[in-house]
């Protein structure tokens, strides 16, 4: 039997455990981390609880300081020993607010859920095949105090999943309301122009990603330059290279935008030092 993590006990995973009332359901009212075990070991845990605590406190949801690093590894190992997983997993962690009320909540304490499923790869691996792309434009990410947080309010994301999966893409990428890169569906973006390294400024509103920090930490160990910028679309008909990144999938590269085809050299160089963190 698989199971999950509510609020420090084990559920069977096909048991229902949310009532109609649950402000993550009802209003979105949450945020949630995508994390990644590999060989035992949680990845970037500190990234984690850091971005979740901020998250929180941006959210006014309380318990953000009980949900640090060393919770994070307990939780995800205990998980991991119950549904008899072994050393590469893939772990989503639910944050809610768990009071009720209509719109204004009748208080901010925080609930949460872990899930995890088996990952059949030892480390992060560049994609074999290139991800084929597009923009979606028919809806627009807006730029205010919660844009680089992973909230649970993602329909923006649903709807341009159901555009990637209309047009038989692998990803979408999303634009801001001033009509700039921001970021995909499920990852920051990177583009590589005339030997350089350009990825949305947080000011564009992306998500504040963890494995867009270590991928930008592993550029400036390396010293390879790398330029957080307000990026033009156009500049995708012309790149040398795209790629995008996210915590579970480490760095993945792009090979077609439209007639465009792109190379994939800086991507196989990072994600072959990622894996020697």
């Amino acid at each position: 039997m698989e199971y999950i993590l509510h609020n420090d006990e084990f559920v069977p995973a096909d048991q229902p455990i949310l009532t109609a009332h649950n402000r993550g359901f009802r209003y979105g009212d949450g945020l949630f981390e995508s994390m990644r075990m590999c060989n035992g070991k949680l990845k970037f845990a500190e990234q984690h609880a850091d971005r979740l605590k901020a998250g929180m406190k941006a959210l006014k949801i309380e318990g953000g300081n009980l949900l640090d690093e060393y919770f994070l590894r307990q939780k995800t190992t205990e998980l991991c020993r119950k549904n008899k997983l072994r050393d590469n997993v893939r772990f989503r962690l639910s944050v809610y607010r768990a009071g009720e009320g209509l719109y204004t909540p009748e208080n901010n304490k925080s609930g949460y859920i872990l899930e995890a499923s088996a990952l059949t790869e030892n480390n992060y691996e560049l994609n074999k095949k290139g991800l084929i792309v597009d923009v979606y434009d028919e809806l627009t990410k807006q730029i205010d105090k919660l844009a680089n947080y992973k909230t649970s309010n993602s329909l923006l994301y649903v709807m341009a999943g159901l555009y990637k999966k209309q047009h038989r893409l692998d990803e979408a990428f999303i634009l801001n309301q001033n009509g700039f890169l921001c970021e995909s569906i499920s990852s920051n973006v990177f583009v590589v122009y005339n030997q350089q390294i350009y990825t949305p400024a947080l000011s564009e509103g992306c998500i504040t990603g963890v494995m867009r920090g270590v991928v930008m930490n592993i550029a400036k160990m390396n010293s390879i330059s790398m330029v957080e910028a307000q990026i033009n679309p156009e500049v995708l008909k012309e790149a040398d290279e795209v790629f995008v990144t996210n915590a579970t999938g480490g760095v993945r590269w792009v090979m077609g935008y439209g007639r465009k085809r792109y190379f994939n050299e800086v991507s196989k160089e990072l994600s072959a030092k990622l894996n020697l963190l």
